[in-house]
């Protein structure tokens, strides 16, 4: 039994860029901390009485993190690699355009959201998913945790049991709390 308090890390100057980030990384922006700042408002208004913060241990969550702490009295910090963002191997810190320029034709056929599994020596989709599901297997309480995007979507997706398909197009904003608790997400908009 969970109730898992789910928030992907503020807006990033590569997010602005279009960059992919995977196991790199780039620092918050002024919206992405105005994100942040919100979110621990939100949280404050909740009431929520946290067993475990977590987060995965790469910067922009870090610092996301580090934000909400600062507004709420919450459990020690703890990372997990379980948490971080799915690498797209050497496509990390490129832009779609970078891609296409150093492996023609390569993103050709691909949509919007499975461009990240095409990656030669990126993560696969079934190794992103076993870490999800391990995490998930592996947690219980009420559990705050900051993620990313992309795993994000797989954990929720993986949480719900979700076809591939569904899971990589689910929706990543930076300015929502996702509440997987009782075999149902909830979507917790900031006001």
């Amino acid at each position: 039994m969970f109730d898992i308090y789910l928030i992907r890390h503020g807006e990033t100057e590569w997010n602005v860029e279009g960059r992919s980030q995977g196991k790199l990384d780039s620092s918050l922006t002024k919206t992405g901390v105005s994100q942040a700042e919100a979110i621990a408002r939100k949280l404050a208004d909740l009431n929520i009485q946290a067993d475990a913060f977590l987060t995965s241990p790469l910067g922009r969550t870090r610092q996301t993190a580090s934000i909400i702490a600062n507004h709420l009295k919450l459990p020690d910090l703890k990372f997990d690699e379980r948490l971080a963002e799915v690498s797209v191997g050497s496509w990390d810190g490129l832009t779609h355009y970078d891609i296409d320029a150093q492996w023609p034709r390569v993103l050709d056929g691909s949509t919007h959201f499975d461009w990240f599994f095409r990656s030669p020596d990126g993560e696969s989709y079934e190794m992103a998913v076993q870490r999800a599901k391990s995490w998930l297997d592996n947690t219980s309480g009420v559990v705050l945790a900051v993620s990313h995007g992309l795993i994000g979507r797989i954990i929720r997706g993986a949480y719900l049991s979700l076809p591939k398909i569904e899971v990589i197009s689910l929706p990543v904003p930076q300015d929502v709390i996702w509440r997987l608790s009782g075999g149902k997400i909830e979507r917790i908009a900031l006001e």
